[in-house]
């Protein structure tokens, strides 16, 4: 499914990524560089600066706005970067995520869970609710909540943390859905299984290759945030779970 393309530069959509500078958030921004302006933020400037030569060499157009999620000046201040040059903001993906090796009620502190859910889910609170007047203005803005199978079903390794804030990101997309369908607002509460990429490193037991070679890529995240960004206005996929076939 495609919707219509913009007919000018002027009218070109503008899509606001974080974690863009790795992993899922990096394919999401080379999935949408033909034919969106993107804004690329996460924490690490440098990473963020490849995304945006990536970008430019499939022929998008790119800014850096780094910032944490969890500084919602920064935030906000990235938001009026993005709507000052552009004047608009129509789509986002939120693709930063945190945890810890530390994952169970034996091992973990509190002031790790708290940065895990200051990252996973209040960094995208923070995000929506300063992006959510352009996108009510939008008038077709669609969300991407990059979230977790551990969000969908129990997931045993996931940890205590992560679990929570990622199973309280279906409640947000729930009450955005609930709320602001009459703007126009779509959002997709997307929950992938394992994928490869550098967040496998937190992991208390580090996958090896052979394991790594059975997960999703990173491509496969970037393709399907393209299929759902690129859903007609009046079509919604509230949630959707996408999993690596595991062979006997």
């Amino acid at each position: 499914m495609t919707g219509a393309p913009a007919s000018s530069a002027a009218e070109r959509r503008v899509a606001w990524i974080t974690g863009a500078g790795s992993g899922m958030g990096r394919a999401a921004a080379l999935a949408l560089a033909p034919d969106r302006r993107l804004a690329l933020s996460g924490r690490r400037p440098e990473m963020l600066a490849e995304t945006a030569r990536d970008v430019a060499a499939a022929g998008g157009e790119a800014i850096v706005l780094p910032f944490d999620t969890g500084d919602a000046g920064a935030v906000s201040a990235a938001r009026d970067e993005i709507r000052g040059r552009w004047g608009r903001i129509d789509d986002l993906v939120l693709a930063a995520g945190l945890n810890s090796p530390r994952r169970t009620w034996g091992t973990q502190s509190v002031g790790e869970v708290e940065q895990v859910i200051d990252t996973n889910l209040l960094g995208v609170i923070h995000v929506i609710d300063a992006a959510l007047p352009a996108l009510r203005s939008s008038g077709s803005a669609c969300v991407v909540v990059v979230s977790s199978f551990a969000a969908w079903r129990f997931s045993p390794v996931a940890g205590v943390a992560y679990s929570a804030s990622k199973r309280a990101l279906a409640s947000v997309c729930e009450t955005l859905n609930a709320q602001e369908a009459a703007a126009g607002i779509r959002v997709c509460h997307l929950c992938p299984g394992d994928v490869d990429t550098e967040f496998l490193r937190l992991r208390p037991e580090v996958p090896d290759a052979e394991a790594r070679e059975r997960m999703l890529t990173p491509d496969d995240i970037g393709r399907t945030v393209r299929f759902v960004v690129d859903a007609p206005p009046h079509v919604r996929i509230d949630e959707l779970v996408i999993s690596p076939v595991v062979r006997p």
